[in-house]
């Protein structure tokens, strides 16, 4: 099922009631390989396979998961864009903890008793595709309501921005900017400690 403004396919899925003779129907993101008809299991007794969810403490080193929850019971909050995944790095039993890899390259350690689903997100690539017209990235940006096209200061009028005007396209004047100044001249550097390149190690200004 397409989501409007989501990269990522949702799957809809079908449990058994908990105590009730019906069916609820539950929208979750769809992992790569998965399949109309494709039985689905969720919970801690849930084999490792392409869809399942269960938590964290059941699933091996080195295991692809996406849809991690961060706090235990939040539905998922982590790698649900398309394409994106997490990998589990190592259990720490004593702390009850799960160390994961997330997208970013950053390492996390999180509860293991949050679930995550096993495999990557479908959809995978998506970015690779060139738009090629400016029609395809005006209804990109307009599923997501981004600002587009995204205009220069420089290039406009100078009834319509504070950089516009000029003979040439250019500023003409400082570009930082007060934080007290009045809100159609808060354009550029607004209350800029530094200006220019950063250069050399990271330091605390």
């Amino acid at each position: 099922v397409h989501d409007s403004g989501r990269g990522a396919p949702l799957a809809l899925v079908q449990f058994r009631h908990p105590y009730k003779y019906k069916r609820v129907q539950a929208r979750m993101i769809a992992v790569e390989g998965m399949s109309t008809g494709q039985f689905v299991y969720c919970g801690k007794r849930a084999e490792l396979a392409i869809g399942n969810c269960l938590p964290l403490k059941m699933m091996p080193e080195g295991s692809i998961v996406c849809n991690v929850e961060l706090k235990t019971g939040d539905r998922g909050s982590m790698a649900r864009a398309s394409g994106e995944y997490c990998i589990v790095i190592s259990q720490l039993p004593e702390q009850e903890r799960t160390r994961i890899k997330l997208p970013s390259g950053e390492k996390k350690s999180i509860s293991w008793n949050c679930r995550a689903m096993v495999g990557i997100v479908a959809g995978g690539g998506r970015t690779e595709k060139p738009l090629l017209k400016a029609g395809a990235a005006h209804y990109a940006a307009k599923a997501k309501r981004k600002n587009w096209p995204n205009i220069r200061g420089v290039a406009r009028n100078p009834v319509e921005h504070p950089h516009g005007g000029g003979n040439h396209q250019h500023v003409g004047h400082p570009t930082t900017k007060s934080r007290m100044c009045p809100a159609g001249q808060k354009s550029g550097l607004v209350a800029a400690r530094r200006t220019g390149r950063h250069k050399g190690g990271r330091s605390n200004e």
